[in-house]
């Protein structure tokens, strides 16, 4: 009996309890990252459209800067190359618009968000969602 005492005392090895408190910790540290990580893609999308607001509303500044007045509608007044007043560069998310040439249009729909653009007072606003853009709407 004293034989398997002391071989039980020189074995190396992780206690129940220690296993236990490792454990622990790691899910506490699991929680932290997941609860930190959870508004990430909420972020971005703020972030998209804060920047898209900003860049439509540079160009059409840049189009009135150049020309004297606002223009009629985003596409094609400030993405056609050929015109020589692209202050953008268009893409398919211009609502109703298949290429830089038009059709017109002055929406953009992007994944959380949309934008609209107001010629007679060269206003640009954005909403979250489905939510149409008004004076009174911002980015998500």
């Amino acid at each position: 009996m004293h034989r398997a005492i002391e071989r039980a005392r020189q074995e190396e090895g992780f206690t129940l309890i220690e296993l236990m408190i490792v454990i622990v910790i790691l899910g506490v540290l699991a929680g932290i990252v997941v609860f930190a990580v959870g508004g990430i893609t909420d972020r971005g999308t703020s972030a998209a459209c804060k920047t898209d607001v900003s860049t439509i509303q540079t160009a059409v500044e840049a189009y009135y800067a150049k020309v004297g007045s606002y223009p009629a509608n985003i596409v094609p007044s400030l993405t056609d190359p050929a015109g020589g007043n692209q202050f953008l560069k268009w893409d398919s998310s211009f609502t109703g618009s298949t290429s830089a040439t038009g059709p017109a249009s002055s929406v953009k729909t992007s994944t959380g968000y949309n934008i609209a653009y107001q010629p007679s007072s060269g206003d640009v606003w954005a909403a979250g969602g489905a939510t149409t853009p008004t004076a009174s709407t911002t980015c998500p």
